[in-house]
């Protein structure tokens, strides 16, 4: 499913669920140092692309300061909880009319409800809407706690940072970095800049050096993404990948340049239909916190990603305290699937855990892979403002 072989595009579709978090790097051959290659600049240059999509940003000096790093070593739990409770109201805008809820059918109720048989049982259960995927005006969003198309409060701060480190055998993989940027405008139109970034530890740096970078731009008003551009530079690639979702046609285009060692230079362009409302990969990640996520109940939300139209269905299985390096806090565990043209495709043993709280940050993720299990957790938290 993901548009070429990206740890960090493997991460974000592994986020909802579909797969482990740096598979590629465990199995990846010795390689100490990025790529090297004479001609870098010309990967990143698209004419098609920057003809059809214009993006703004603002100037250094109009950018807020964030505020004090919420960390381990800086700050206690309670502080770190204290700014996460803090609440602002989201601007007035013209509702966008949103897709028609979802009902899921309850987990049945269990003395002992654990991880797996709450995952089982989520994997067995989808409601017939979720799996006629083929219409493309089907609604299927939850829409409470939303006013037309927008939250009724926006989890979104700028400046807002999640980092997670990555464990694979306990050992630290990698950092994971999670940020909502200033404003952008995208084609004149107001845009979250939502960004992911990924490097490897300088432990795994020995076996595959990895400083990947993703920002996607998602329209203020309807919160559907409009554009991503993806930045990948590791010990065995160099790629620059852009995508334009076409609203109003309901057209994706994705472009790619990359060169490897074993292949050398590559490009390549795809376009086909989505259906409405769709989400990238990436997006998807930010998106999913806008739900309220009552326990027991299923949410769904499509996503759109190499030339295929798949639906992201997500239940809320219990409640919980996760203990973390910021100390204890109030959790919701997920357990995130995937529906391809009405049938389920296998994303393995995936949990996702958020915030209990109205910033919904996404705290802890598990992904169980052949050999093992992959877990990033969150050790820092920059609320924004």
């Amino acid at each position: 499913m993901d548009v070429g072989a990206s740890p960090l595009e493997g991460f974000s579709v592994k986020t909802l669920g579909v797969c482990g978090l740096f598979s590629v790097l465990i199995l990846s051959a010795c390689s100490t140092s990025t790529l090297k290659y004479e001609k870098v600049e010309e990967l990143k240059v698209n004419q098609e692309f920057e003809e059809a999509v214009k993006i703004e940003k603002p100037v250094e000096s109009e950018v807020l300061n964030p505020p004090a790093t919420s960390s381990a070593s800086s700050s206690n739990a309670a502080k770190t909880k204290s700014s996460i409770k803090k609440t602002q109201a989201a601007p007035t805008v013209k509702p966008t009319p949103r897709p028609k809820a979802v009902t899921a059918p309850p987990v049945k109720k269990s003395s002992k409800l654990n991880t797996k048989k709450a995952a089982e049982t989520a994997s067995n259960e989808v409601t017939e809407e979720v799996a006629q995927e083929d219409d493309p005006e089907r609604e299927l969003e939850d829409k409470e706690g939303f006013n037309g198309r927008r939250p009724s409060q926006d989890p979104f701060r700028v400046g807002e940072e999640v980092v997670h480190d990555v464990r694979y055998f306990k050992v630290s993989a990698g950092e994971l970095r999670m940020k909502v940027e200033p404003f952008a405008t995208v084609n004149k139109r107001k845009s979250y800049a939502f960004a992911i970034e990924i490097r490897t530890s300088s432990l795994f740096n020995a076996f595959y050096s990895v400083n990947d970078r993703v920002e996607t731009f998602v329209d203020f008003e309807d919160f559907v993404p409009r554009v991503f551009q993806l930045h990948v530079k590791e010990s065995g690639q160099l790629r620059e990948a852009k995508m334009l979702f076409d609203t109003e046609k309901n057209v994706a285009t994705f472009w790619e340049k990359k060169v490897t060692k074993e292949d050398g230079e590559e490009e390549k362009k795809q376009q086909w239909d989505i259906l409405p409302f769709s989400q990238n990969v990436y997006s998807a990640v930010f998106y999913l916190r806008n739900f309220k996520w009552d326990i027991g109940k299923e949410y769904s939300f499509r996503v759109a990603n190499d030339n295929e139209n798949l639906i992201f269905s997500g239940r809320a299985l219990r409640r919980e305290v996760l203990d973390t390096k910021l100390g204890p806090m109030k959790a919701i565990v997920i357990q995130p699937k995937a529906v391809l043209k009405g049938k389920f495709k296998s994303i393995g043993d995936n949990f996702i855990w958020l915030s209990d709280d109205d910033r919904r940050y996404i705290l802890r993720i598990e992904s169980k892979i052949k050999i093992g299990t992959l877990v990033s957790e969150v050790i820092e938290i920059k609320p924004g403002r």
